[in-house]
């Protein structure tokens, strides 16, 4: 009977998910879907790895913790994949803390460490942890297994995981993390087996999405990220702002009278291209738009990312590799050539026509700089982690 495990990514308002076959050496997608609760009748997509439709199923009075949709899905997995054994299911775990630096069981007592790390994500953790506790509340015998976006950066050293504030602090736990790094780790894989060559070579990583960072990787490692404590650091995003002088926090709370759950809630839903431009968070719409606003929240976008691409240049001591990755990274031809040419004093050219086509390779002949376009696949990375797990534990062979 071949094994399998579920991929849960939980997002802010829906659960991508995916079904691997672990049998083999590297895991095999049998099914990819979506958990939407955005929509006023949360909404279960279930396609084949070709992108064809197997599933879909709206419900009309949705369960608080959304259990009623994993229900769902376990039930479709064992009505298709019924020759197979679930042998758990993976999480991605936005934040790890100090303590976790790989992948691990979880436990009463590991939830309930995650759970103490939500007010540094409070947009992202508890939307984590929830589908844990609505799969053990329907599945009590199922394994869990946590995967953490932490985990890539663990091994950031100072002067690159320190902030500027009494040492007490750091101590504590108060200090660079980074995030994306199931994101990070799979693309430096993917560049491994397109140019090996690359892999001593100084590189940078640009996840570009709704969240957004930068990894400066040497010999494949993380030295440096954007995001820090939060995933509130570094670049423009969606709705959140990115790099921010502390003084303007201070001001809102003395001047502007805003209470920390009212800054807190402007930092994470209303700032970021959504804030600038007035109009989207979403880069295609503010592409296609006419509005001066929305060309201003763009040139910002592009703007902080080629000067955070320069700060990690600096941590490397120059620049060999730049790849872009993530919804916006990866289709966003426009976003691309912007960087890029503000980026040509560091010696970066983008082939024009490689870059349209989205080709693999989109730098030019002239240019100093490899530049790729690599899709992600954070799924792949977990089930990845998940059957490592399972090996070690003896669950499988």
């Amino acid at each position: 009977m071949p094994d399998t495990v579920l991929v849960l990514n939980s997002g802010s308002s829906s659960i991508k998910f995916g079904l691997f076959d672990i049998s083999a050496v590297e895991p095999s997608l049998l099914c990819k879907g979506l958990l939407d609760e955005h929509e006023a009748k949360p909404r279960l997509v279930v396609k084949s790895p070709a992108g064809e439709d197997l599933f879909e199923t709206r419900t009309e009075a949705p369960d608080a913790d959304g259990g009623h949709l994993f229900a769902d899905v376990l039930a479709f997995i064992e009505d298709r994949f019924g020759e197979h054994h679930l042998r758990a299911v993976g999480h991605r775990i936005v934040h790890g803390g100090p303590d976790y630096s790989g992948p691990v069981a979880l436990t009463d007592d590991v939830v309930a460490k995650l759970e103490a790390l939500t007010p540094l994500a409070p947009l992202h953790q508890p939307r984590c942890l929830a589908p844990i506790r609505a799969l053990a509340a329907i599945r009590p015998a199922l394994r869990q297994i946590a995967c953490f976006d932490t985990a890539f950066h663990h091994g950031l050293a100072p002067p690159a995981s320190r902030f500027a504030i009494p040492r007490r602090y750091e101590e504590r736990g108060v200090r660079r993390y980074g995030f994306h790094g199931l994101s990070f780790e799979y693309v430096a894989g993917r560049l491994v087996e397109i140019a090996p060559e690359l892999i001593a070579k100084r590189t940078i990583i640009a996840h570009l999405g709704n969240g957004a960072s930068l990894c400066a990787l040497r010999n494949g490692r993380s030295v440096d990220t954007t995001m820090g404590l939060t995933p509130l650091d570094g670049l423009v995003m969606g709705t959140r702002c990115g790099t921010i002088d502390p003084g303007v926090l201070l001001y809102l709370q003395q001047h502007e009278k805003m209470s920390i759950e009212d800054v807190q809630h402007l930092l994470y839903h209303q700032s970021g291209l959504l804030g600038v431009s007035g109009i989207s968070a979403d880069m295609r719409t503010l592409l296609a738009s006419g509005e001066i606003a929305a060309r201003d929240a763009v040139d910002l976008f592009t703007f902080r990312a080629a000067q955070q691409v320069a700060m990690m240049a600096t941590t490397l001591g120059g620049l060999d590799c730049l790849v872009f990755t993530g919804g916006i990274g990866e289709h966003a031809k426009e976003i691309r050539s912007a960087i890029g040419g503000l980026l040509g004093w560091l010696g970066v050219r983008i082939d024009a026509a490689a870059n349209e086509e989205a080709r693999e390779r989109i730098s030019g002949s002239d240019s100093a700089v490899e530049v790729f376009v690599i899709p992600t696949n954070e799924e792949l990375t977990i089930a990845r982690h998940c059957a490592v797990v399972l090996r070690t534990k003896g669950t499988i062979s």
